[in-house]
């Protein structure tokens, strides 16, 4: 990259830097009867920004090999039906597209990569000629304003571009950081293509009361061939770190494409942790969270009545729970009726380890995260063999804690030692998938069943607008 650098502009840049030894005047205010002027003078620089901007992007291809362009289009060179978007939803939307297209369909995504200057010629022609709809999605809302801006934007584009024949509708998604999902990006896909598409919709959310809402109901999966593993850790239990550590393991010292999102709870220590791994020997673009997992941990043994941990668990798939509990009877008494369903109905293998009694006794005190981290490894060993995933694992906690002395070092070591010994797995019994459900009673609090309870319980996506 250094070469795409001028030394030259770099030191007149410099030289322009404030300094009391060559004063000059910076950020005057102006009356009305310059300040119309003095606004206009930037125009010609705005003008040639995309194209400027574009030459630098042409530059950085023939050195990274990655190619972008202001406006990237992906899809079938005859696409009537064209998405358009912007910021990480486009990369799922490209991954939907992919699928979508090779099953019979004629759609495309124009990503756009620079927003402003927004460049209403470029634009128009990365349009495909064949296209007759645009659906233009946006992560925002102006309220009050006849559309989003991106959507403005493109409207604007094809009526200065003479361009009348295209249908144009807009829609919103993911406010809040909320997900979007490939089943999201298919409805989306699929109202396009309907006989009358909706203008001003809403994807992702349930909208009872203005009914903007676009039906995301069917599923949608994406074939990725990759190891999906979701944790649910406790906050300051030192989960995501250690997740952040298998990550650089399996992507360092295999062959495998990695890839970690980690999901916080607000309030941060003491709160719920959701990390989204994926392993995979093909590499892979999925920026979407994981909805059908090949295993799933549980690194506090009190979310197994707050949360539904097994939901998005495969059949055949692994679970991992951290619990007091080592056997059949201990497990019997003390596990959800929910959870015994879930593990029988899906024949998952199931596996306990007693982590935070290890981390207690080996002076750790609650730190579960690297004892959890190496019974993954054990329970999942086809990714590394155990006691080289255990060798790396020491590796890491030397280069990581020996800063905080030796003792803080020979304690995570004790901890690893002791994760093959503990480690156990239940063999359940298939009755299981009949255990009737222990219903307790609702409050009376209206407020607090209807809309507390389900926020409480990681169910807040699927309540109505209303």
């Amino acid at each position: 990259m250094q070469t795409l650098l001028d030394n030259e502009d770099i030191q007149t840049f410099k030289n322009r830097a404030l300094t009391p030894k060559n004063p000059i005047q910076r950020g005057t205010a102006q009356n009305g009867d310059v300040y119309f002027q003095n606004r206009e003078t930037s125009l010609s620089h705005y003008a040639k920004l995309s194209s400027e901007v574009q030459n630098a992007m042409d530059k950085v291809s023939k050195i990274t090999k990655r190619t972008y362009h202001v406006f990237d289009y992906c899809g079938k060179e005859d696409a009537q039906h064209v998405v358009v978007m912007m910021g990480s939803g486009a990369n799922t939307m490209v991954e939907t597209i992919k699928k979508y297209n090779a099953n019979g369909g004629k759609a495309g995504v124009i990503t756009v990569r620079l927003y402003r200057p927004f460049d209403g010629e470029r634009f128009c022609s990365t349009l495909p000629k064949t296209c007759k709809r645009i659906s233009v999605l946006e992560r925002t809302k102006e309220a009050g304003a006849l559309g989003e801006p991106l959507y403005l934007d493109v409207c604007a584009a094809l009526a200065e571009q003479e361009i009348s024949h295209i249908q144009i509708v807009g829609g919103r998604y993911g406010l809040g950081g909320k997900e979007f999902s490939p089943s999201m990006a298919y409805a989306v896909l699929r109202d396009l293509t309907s006989k009358a598409p909706k203008n001003h919709f809403t994807v992702g959310i349930t909208d009872d009361c203005t009914h903007s809402s676009l039906d995301f109901s069917s599923t949608y999966p994406l074939q990725t061939e990759t190891t999906d593993c979701i944790f649910y850790g406790l906050g300051s239990d030192g989960t995501v770190g250690a997740n952040k550590n298998t990550v650089k393991i399996l992507g360092e010292r295999t062959d495998l494409w990695v890839q970690a999102y980690f999901c916080y709870d607000s309030k941060k220590s003491g709160g719920i942790t959701i990390s989204h791994l994926r392993f995979g020997k093909k590499r892979f673009q999925a920026p979407y969270l994981i909805d059908h997992a090949d295993f799933v941990a549980c690194h506090a043994p009190s979310y197994l009545t707050r949360y539904d941990i097994l939901s998005k668990l495969k059949e055949h798939g692994v679970f991992l729970l951290n619990c007091p509990w080592g056997n059949l009877d201990e497990l019997e008494q003390h596990l959800p009726s929910t959870i015994k369903r879930e593990l029988a109905k899906k024949r998952i293998r199931f596996f306990v380890i007693d982590g935070t009694k290890i981390a207690d006794e080996v002076g750790l005190k609650g730190r579960t995260g690297t004892i959890m981290q190496a019974a993954f490894f054990l329970v999942n060993a086809y990714l590394l063999p155990f006691h080289e995933a255990i060798s790396h694992l020491k590796e890491q906690i030397k280069e990581l804690f020996s800063r905080k002395g030796e003792e803080v070092v020979e304690k995570n070591f004790k901890a690893l030692d002791r994760v093959e010994n503990a480690v156990k797995e239940i063999e359940y019994p298939l009755s299981w998938e009949n255990v009737e459900e222990k219903t307790s009673s609702p409050s009376n609090n209206e407020y607090f069943e209807v809309f507390m309870k389900p926020i409480l319980s990681l169910q807040g996506d699927k309540l109505p607008v209303s």
